[in-house]
C-alpha cells in the first residue's frame, strides 16, 4: 500500500512516517506540505491512500482532496484533522474524502484508517459520525423524546456501508456526550433488553469507547494499563458482533448506553 503524507507540519508527516513505515503493508512513498504540491505529487506517484490534513497555506485539504479525486481516481483520501465540526466534516466527505480522522487519535487506529481507506472502506472516527445524521433530525432522541434507535445504516469503521452526504439514505452515526452515563456505569434503557450482559469493566469501556476516548484516555481514567484496556475493547468487539470503534460507539448509541 503506497501513502502520501499531506500536512503542512513537518512534525507531523514524520510522526505519521514514523508509525507507517513500521507497518508491514505500508510504504511512504511522498510527503506534501500544500494541497497543491499534493495534488501533483499524488499524479507522479500514485499513491494508493493520501493521508490529508484540512488546514494548510493556499488550497486548503478540501479544495485538495476534490481536485485530487479528479486528477487521481484511484486514489484514496483518509483526512486526518484537528477539526470535528460538522462543516469541515460534511465538506470533506462531500469533495470525496473516504475516511476522516481526528489527529490524536491513537497511532494503532491511524493505521487501521489508513488500511481501511486503502480497502475503500469509511473509517469514521466516533467523535465526529454524528456530523453524517441528517439535517433537522434530533441527535440525542426520537420522537418520544428517547435516546433514539431508529432504522439506517451505521458507519462503521470496515464495511464500506456509510452513504455520504447527499447520498440516497440516512447515516446514522455518533454518541451523545458525557450526560448519557453516570459515574456507576451506562444508562441502559428498553432498547437494551436483548443486549448481551457484558460484565462489569467491559461496560465501563465500552461507556467511554462510545464518547471517544482512546485507549489512552480510557487507561488514565479507569486507573488501568492501556494494554488491559485493549483487551476488553477486543471482548467487547466480540460480544456485540462489530469489528470496529465507531460500530461500538454506534451499537452503544442505539442500545441506550
Amino acid at each position: 500500500m503506497r501513502v502520501l503524507l499531506v500536512d503542512d507540519h513537518a512534525l507531523v508527516r514524520n510522526g505519521l512516517r514514523a508509525v507507517l513505515d513500521t507497518t508491514a503493508d505500508c510504504t511512504v512513498v511522498g510527503e506534501a506540505a500544500t494541497g497543491e504540491a499534493a495534488v501533483d505529487l499524488a499524479e507522479t506517484l500514485q499513491p494508493d491512500v493520501v493521508v490529508m490534513d484540512l488546514s494548510m497555506p493556499g488550497a486548503g485539504g478540501v479544495a485538495a482532496t476534490a481536485a485530487l479525486r479528479e486528477r487521481v481516481p484511484t486514489a484514496r483520501v483518509l483526512v486526518l484533522t484537528t477539526f470535528a465540526d460538522d462543516a469541515r466534516v460534511r465538506a470533506a466527505l462531500a469533495a470525496g474524502a473516504t475516511g476522516y480522522l481526528l489527529k490524536d487519535a491513537d497511532p494503532d487506529d491511524v493505521v487501521r484508517a489508513v488500511q481501511a481507506t486503502a480497502r475503500d472502506e469509511v473509517p469514521i472516527d466516533p467523535r465526529v459520525a454524528r456530523s453524517l445524521l441528517p439535517r433537522g433530525v434530533d441527535r440525542h432522541a426520537d420522537s418520544d423524546g428517547h435516546a433514539g434507535a431508529g432504522t439506517g445504516s451505521g458507519v462503521p469503521a470496515g464495511t464500506g456501508g456509510a452513504a455520504r452526504p447527499g447520498g440516497g439514505g440516512p447515516v446514522r452515526g455518533g454518541v451523545d456526550g458525557p450526560d448519557r452515563h453516570d459515574a456507576g456505569g451506562p444508562l441502559r434503557g428498553a432498547a437494551d433488553r436483548d443486549a448481551p450482559d457484558l460484565p462489569p469493566r467491559e461496560r465501563d469501556v465500552l461507556v467511554r469507547l462510545a464518547r471517544g476516548l482512546s485507549n489512552r484516555q480510557i487507561a488514565t481514567e479507569l486507573g488501568i494499563a492501556e494494554r488491559t484496556v485493549k483487551v476488553h475493547v477486543g471482548s467487547v468487539f466480540r460480544r456485540i458482533g462489530v469489528a470496529d470503534r465507531t460500530s461500538a460507539a454506534l451499537w452503544a448509541r442505539d442500545h441506550g448506553w
